[in-house]
């Protein structure tokens, strides 16, 4: 089983999915899931190095008052609170994510996407750190056990910046709006930080389809049938 995750590090939303995804998961020991993080920008022109104002950064995103953006987030905290993470809305830095979406992509090729991704939502969302630093996200993917010099040259680079785009057309292809977007065996889809449950349909249902017969068998008791042992007809046929 397959699960395609399109997520941005500076989505409160995606780190509280991701955790429900992770709790559901947990009713799933005896299957084997494959999550695989996938790029998706909320604000491609967000800009780098800015200061801790996420809640003024809110309030003019969504033409709310600075209060009115303080009670968003006091909402989220709580959600958050349920599943075990700590957000910290008044020390947040906005910044842009590119960089930390490509250096993701290196993660992903040596199968340390899931820790990569923890690390980074963390540092944004708990830790207060600036995503878009490119020493802060070197530290972090080291931190996930990559390799510090493979990293630079990611950064020092223009690599994976093709991977990032063609992840984010994918995504308006198939119709992703928002994110978090949670993708089970191509055929079905979780759309936003859903409650457990829902994960745990979705997944039960790509688990029952993946173990369907080929197929449905429709025959009675009373089909005469011919093997290789000879021919048996049904009790009470002449």
């Amino acid at each position: 089983m397959k699960i395609e995750v399109w997520s941005d590090f500076v989505c409160p939303f995606c780190y509280i999915g991701k955790a429900r995804l992770e709790e559901a998961l947990k009713q799933f020991p005896n299957e084997t899931v494959e999550v695989e993080y996938k790029s998706f920008e909320l604000d491609p022109n967000a800009e780098r190095n800015t200061k801790p104002v996420m809640h003024e950064h809110l309030a003019h995103k969504y033409g709310r008052s600075l209060e009115e953006a303080r009670g968003m987030t006091a909402n989220m905290t709580e959600q958050a609170k349920s599943v075990g993470l700590d957000f910290h809305f008044d020390t947040m830095i906005p910044t842009n994510t590119f960089a930390a979406h490509r250096v993701a992509q290196l993660a992903n090729e040596k199968g340390l996407g899931k820790e990569t991704a923890e690390r980074f939502f963390k540092a944004v969302l708990t830790d207060s750190e600036d995503i878009g630093d490119h020493e802060t996200i070197t530290r972090l993917a080291v931190d996930a056990g990559l390799e510090r010099s493979e990293v630079e040259n990611v950064l020092n680079s223009d690599a994976y910046t093709e991977a990032v785009r063609m992840e984010e057309r994918e995504a308006h292809e198939i119709g992703v709006q928002g994110v978090p977007f949670f993708v089970i065996n191509r055929k079905y889809a979780v759309s936003g930080a859903q409650p457990t449950e829902v994960f745990v349909n979705g997944l039960q249902k790509a688990f029952d389809e993946e173990n369907k017969p080929a197929f449905e068998n429709l025959s009675t008791d009373d089909g005469a049938a011919c093997t290789e042992d000879g021919c048996e007809v049904p009790s009470g046929k002449e």
